[in-house]
């Protein structure tokens, strides 16, 4: 874990770096962008949300790096200040083109990072950069379970403070009160079950640590579906980005048992710490069958027992039953 939390660290002053250069880039071209009239114009802010290990704060060696971009432009006369005004929505374009360029360019020493930025609200298909307002309404009317799930490993890592506050904030409240709790364990489970059988790498006599059953995706999905279910009632279990601390306010607040979290947190740690190893050596993360067999299938029967398997029912929450 403190391999990650430097790898973090070190992503996460790059970003602003990365930023704050394709910032003063575009301004330099463009003029800065402002929005409001009259006594009510003012600069617009910009931040950037890190999703999946860079939001989670679980970076590996090799793990790219999932960026969603926010603006707060809003009313009337959303142009920069230039010579020769421009839209303040494709400004936002060429600032998000130049900040992935600068931190994906090739260079002697290499590339920096891998840049996904698929996460961002309709997909592909979305702006490049979004309202945070738009960003927060999408989070409450459209989004999916898998993009609350999501929603659950994001957390604000650069750009302006007030924007980045303002994104923690709408965070938790739609982790809170827009979550679609009815249909909650079926819609975790049946992406599970798609990521296993569409996902693992795994060959013959191996196991992907990341994919198979009982690995880390087992451990991060039961994390993610405790916090989901229950932050409505209790707000401090979707305080945290990470998987760690997820599970461990289910278990402070007497949701599942601490024994069950002692052995899915004991497991996520050795998958981990494999993993780093696996990625220094440029090798995938996949292990023979005999590796991990006592916490893998440890890890399995907390996952049946809270969400079912294709062989027992799914009925009622067995959380409390698992080892």
């Amino acid at each position: 874990m403190r391999v990650s939390d430097r790898l973090t660290d070190v992503a996460e002053l790059i970003v602003e770096r990365a930023m704050d250069l394709g910032w003063r880039q575009i301004v330099a071209q463009f003029g800065t962008p402002m929005c409001g009239e009259g006594e009510t114009r003012r600069a617009v802010r910009i931040g950037a949300v890190g999703y999946g290990k860079l939001g989670g704060i679980e970076l590996g060696y090799s793990s790219d790096l999932d960026l969603v971009f926010l603006h707060d432009s809003a009313g009337d006369a959303q142009e920069t200040d230039g010579a020769k005004p421009l839209d303040n929505q494709v400004f936002f374009v060429r600032l998000a083109q130049r900040i992935v360029h600068l931190l994906t360019m090739h260079s002697p020493a290499g590339r920096l990072y891998e840049v996904d930025m698929r996460l961002r609200p309709s997909g592909k298909g979305g702006m490049l950069v979004t309202s945070i307002a738009a960003f927060a309404d999408y989070q409450r009317k459209e989004a999916w379970t898998w993009e609350h799930q999501a929603l659950l490993h994001a957390r604000a890592v650069a750009g302006a403070p007030e924007l980045r506050a303002a994104f923690e904030r709408e965070r938790l409240e739609v982790l809170r009160s827009a979550v679609r709790r009815d249909t909650l364990r079926e819609d975790v489970r049946a992406m599970r079950e798609r990521m296993r059988r569409e996902l693992s790498r795994a060959t013959g006599g191996e196991i992907d640590l990341k994919q198979d059953p009982g690995g880390i995706a087992d451990v991060e999905f039961l994390a993610q579906y405790w916090a989901l279910r229950w932050a409505g009632e209790r707000a401090p279990v979707a305080w945290y980005s990470d998987t760690i601390r997820q599970l461990e306010s289910v278990a402070s607040a007497d949701l599942v048992p601490q024994a069950t979290v002692d052995v899915l947190t004991r497991a996520y740690r050795l998958y981990r710490e494999r993993i780093h190893h696996r990625a220094l050596a440029d090798a995938p993360p996949r292990v023979p069958q005999e590796e991990f067999a006592a916490e893998r299938a440890a890890v399995i029967a907390i996952w049946d027992a809270a969400m079912g398997s294709a062989t027992a029912p799914a009925g009622g929450d067995a959380a409390g039953e698992a080892p």
